[in-house]
Order: C-alpha cells, then structure tokens, then sequence
C-alpha cells in the first residue's frame, strides 16, 4: 500500500497527463500542486513509483506516465470513495433528447449510443436487451397492397418486431383480420418452443381454408420472436479514436477500428463480464482483446423493472477523466431505465 504522500504524487500525475497527454516531470507537479514537498522529493516519489510500477518512463522523455496498474488503484479509489453524482438538470436535458427520438427499444439503444458519444467524444457501445424467452403479447396482420402484409409483433417485455410478407394470392382485407385474430387467439403468452409446440399439436387443422397461408406465416412469427431474443449491438464514433494523440498511429488505430466493427468480438466483450455490477471499468491489459489493450472501457447497466437486461459504455485510450465518465454514464443507466419502463407500461397499456 502505497503511503498518502505517494498517493498524491501519483493522483496528480493522473489528473495532468490526463488533460495534458504529455509525460509529466517533477517540475510540472511543483508549479501545479501545492504538495508542501521540494521538487527534489517529488522527483524522489516519481522515481519509487516508478519502480513500484505506478508510472512509465517514454524512451524519448525525461517524464513518466500512468502505467495501468497506476490507473486502476486510482479508479478504484473512485468508485469506493465517490459515487456516481446525479446532475437533475443534465438527467432531463439528455432524457427529453433520448425520449423525443425514442418509440422503441431499439430507437433508444441507437440514440443513446449517439448521444452519449457526442457528450464524452468516445466511441460508445450499447447492447440491446437480453431478454430470452420472449413471449408474443400481440399480432396484427395489415394489408400493405393486393399480395403484401406487413406483420406487426408485440412481445412481453415491450419489443416491436415488424416484417413485411407477400402472400401467393390476393386476399380479401376481412379474411387477413380473420387469421390475425386467429394468430392472437392461439398465440398469445407463447414462446418461439410453445409456438412450435402448438404447431405440431396441429392448431392449423382448426383453420383449414388458410392453412397453406398460416403455415407460411409461422416460420416468420418465429423468425422475429429468435431474432428479438438474439443480442444486437450499437455503435456510434467509431472514428473518434483518431482525434487521441494516442492513436496518430494510423497501423493502431485501424486495428482499433476494426476491432470496433467485428460485432461478434465487441459482444463478447460486452457479454464476458456479468450485468450484476452498475459501474464496471477495465482497464488497458485487462481487456481480452490485443487492438484494445491501451483502452479502458467503462460500461453500465440499464433495468427493466427490477431486472439488469443491458449494458451501454465508452471505450478510449487509458487516459481517461474517469470520475467525469462515470457520472456521464451514470445518468444514461438512469434515463435509459425510466424510458424502457416508461415504454414498456405503454405497450402493457395498450
């Protein structure tokens, strides 16, 4: 355990290569610190850190660095210390933009994500609920033209999954209402194995004249109801990695970019740690993956009533204003909880 004057000399190293990016020396922390020590002793502490493996000497100057391990001691300080703050004024100006956008999960996901980069200037993440087991709560089958229908599916947890089908023949408007109440009468609190269940139990047989219809429609209900249960992911600022003097390196910062766009790799990134914590930070070497191994990514959770079902997060380089991001990212957990649910108890409503 590093002792208090240690502690200070490495929290303002922190805070200055952080607004700065350039390696910081002793005489930098003199004039803008007032540690009550001479330089000499700073430069004293700046050396045991060092060696300690708090800070990093650049070959090219006679400063040092935060090296990872100095960024998490720091950011665990942080989260044991000070928590998250929740500015009322900023929470309702971010939740009218998100609100207004928003009609739907996915709508929000996707604003959130862009939103949330422009406050920070970081790429953001957001992955889309997990919520397997989904069950329809309502279909509806509206005529587009002669031969077109576009179904429309309401699921339980208040997701909207919408596609559009044509049909081999021309069909009266009357007969689609027939089978969409038919759907909803026999599909109703049924997941994508119970639908199948009904299917093979033959339900189909009790609508005969449509039979050929329906037993084309299933597969579609199916469709949608595996792909509101599959995760997506959203992202927005992909290429805000290069305004980072970190990343001048255009090698690294494609492999940063690319990294960012192979959405299996950014999932399991996502998904590898549990929805259990609100704030979770790893930091440069902690991370999984070699493109990200100079990052840090911050991530927090969002609700459905009682229930964790999503992440959203930033990711940069290590040299982060980590107490700014985790009250940023705080009140996105809180907005995006009040709309979900907000959402939701429309479509329960309905």
């Amino acid at each position: 355990m590093l002792d208090d004057r240690k502690l200070k000399v490495l929290y303002a190293i922190i805070n200055s290569y952080i607004n700065s990016a350039e390696p910081i020396g002793s005489r930098t922390i003199t004039k803008q610190y007032d540690l009550g020590v001479s330089s000499a002793t700073i430069r004293n502490e700046m050396s045991d850190l060092e060696e300690l493996g708090y800070l990093n000497k650049p070959h090219s100057s006679a400063g040092r660095i935060p090296s990872d391990k100095a960024y998490r001691l720091y950011v665990d300080e942080i989260l044991k210390s000070k928590k998250p703050k929740l500015d009322l004024i900023k929470k309702d100006e971010i939740k009218k933009i998100l609100a207004s956008e928003s009609r739907e999960i996915e709508q929000l996901l996707q604003n959130s994500a862009k939103v949330l980069s422009a406050i920070t200037s970081y790429t953001a993440l957001a992955i889309s609920p997990q919520l397997m087991g989904s069950k329809i709560k309502h279909i509806q089958l509206i005529p587009i033209d002669n031969q077109q229908v576009l179904m429309v599916l309401v699921t339980n947890t208040g997701v909207v999954k919408n596609s559009i089908f044509r049909l081999n023949k021309e069909i009266p408007e009357e007969q689609i209402n027939i089978m969409s109440n038919f759907l909803n009468d026999r599909l109703k609190g049924l997941s994508v194995d119970e639908i199948n269940e009904e299917v093979s139990n033959g339900i189909i047989k009790e609508i005969y004249d449509y039979k050929v219809i329906i037993d084309g429609i299933i597969p579609i209900i199916n469709q949608s109801m595996e792909d509101i249960d599959n995760v997506d992911l959203y992202a927005d600022g992909i290429t805000k990695i290069l305004n980072f003097p970190e990343y001048r390196d255009l090698e690294k910062a494609k492999s940063f970019i690319s990294f960012i766009e192979d959405k299996d790799l950014v999932l399991n990134l996502l998904l590898n740690d549990s929805l259990s914590q609100d704030i979770e930070i790893t930091i440069g070497n902690e991370n999984i993956y070699d493109p990200i191994k100079d990052c840090s990514l911050i991530t927090t959770t969002y609700r459905l009533g009682e229930r964790t079902i999503g992440k959203i997060g930033i990711i940069g380089p290590t040299r982060m204003d980590y107490l700014k991001l985790v009250n940023t990212l705080h009140l996105f957990s809180v907005n995006i909880t009040e709309i979900i649910n907000m959402l939701m108890s429309k479509h329960i409503s309905k």
